[in-house]
């Protein structure tokens, strides 16, 4: 394949409503999942360190949040929490840092949708897997520090990461193309995304660009499973165009993978054009969005627990890749 046809609009049309089939993202969210009682609140930390002034204010909070003193903060790596104290007043006293506290202020004064699409993420997850424990949740004004922290305990949101594409605070050192995906829609497929890590059991030592294809497939599998009401361009970070237009030229895809040899490759070089961050991949087409062995290997993850009626914990629990491979019994959509 030489290039990607541009497309007409009404044709654009037919085809995402295809994928949307092809997908399952016709959104019937199970009753049972929402009458799941769930206990989780989110918290505007990022209020609370901003408004604290004084050594004491600064220490009640540290007492307070204990969990993010110590797993966010780290707190235990300074000799003494009053030295902790002395940088995060340097941080409230930065006028820079006070500005973008500002802007997270306006652009995110109402976080109940947020918190609600949260919530529905959880009672999916306690769903699949009822002993999960949720973490305490916290938004939090990081300066571009961490867009998404997650460990068994707390899971914190850098709100500063999500401001407009447009707006003058951009995280630094990131091309536009991954810029554009810090938005308001992909915050939550980010956080689910994380979450998958936990649960996703695929073996890495194989060392191929099939494991690597199969893990990614598996994580955005499983947030789709989470998340069903979310369109796969917030998934896996592709316009809705170019998610058609993977659709459209699936075979032509499939085709180049196989006739290269490239499933088996262990060439770390070859698998990083087809998985790593890329505005497009250049060793298919130059119009071809980047990560193309991602979006493959979650076509193949599809199949491969749909074809044979596996649960979500057996899917996420299969760490042989050679095998969901072959069982998927994948085929390109003509």
């Amino acid at each position: 394949m030489k290039y990607f046809r541009r497309i007409s609009i009404w044709i654009l049309v037919l085809l995402m409503t295809k994928a949307c089939q092809k997908k399952g993202q016709e959104c019937a969210v199970d009753d049972e999942i929402l009458a799941i009682e769930v206990d989780f609140q989110l918290v505007r930390l990022e209020d609370k360190f901003f408004q604290a002034k004084t050594e004491d204010e600064f220490l009640n909070l540290l007492d307070n949040y204990p969990e993010f003193a110590k797993n966010y903060l780290q707190v235990d790596l300074y000799s003494s929490k009053e030295e902790l104290i002395e940088e995060l007043i340097l941080v409230n006293q930065d006028s820079l840092m006070m500005e973008l506290f500002d802007e997270v202020q306006k652009y995110f004064s109402d976080l109940s949708d947020l918190e609600e699409q949260l919530k529905v993420a959880f009672k999916h997850i306690k769903y699949y897997y009822p002993e999960f424990r949720i973490p305490k949740v916290y938004t939090f004004v990081t300066g571009f520090g961490s867009d998404i922290y997650l460990d068994k305990e707390v899971l914190v949101i850098g709100l500063d990461y999500y401001l407009p594409f447009e707006h003058r605070f951009q995280p630094p050192d990131l091309p536009q193309y991954i810029t554009k995906r810090y938005q308001k829609d992909y915050l939550v497929p980010m956080v689910a995304m994380a979450f998958s890590s936990q649960f996703n059991r695929t073996n890495m030592g194989q060392n191929n660009l099939l494991a690597e294809m199969i893990y990614y497939g598996k994580a955005y599998h499983f947030t789709k499973s989470i998340l069903p009401c979310t369109p796969d361009e917030f998934i896996i970070g592709y316009t809705s165009d170019e998610v058609a237009a993977c659709f459209t030229h699936e075979e032509l895809i499939w085709s180049h993978f196989v006739e290269n040899d490239l499933l088996f490759t262990t060439n770390p070089f070859e698998i990083r054009k087809y998985i790593g961050e890329a505005p497009f991949t250049d060793a298919i087409s130059p119009d071809a969005p980047g990560r193309l062995g991602r979006w493959l290997g979650w076509n193949i993850v599809d199949d491969y627990r749909f074809n044979n009626n596996f649960s979500l914990q057996e899917l996420m629990m299969e760490s042989d890749t050679e095998k969901i491979f072959r069982q998927s019994g994948y085929k390109p959509r003509r």
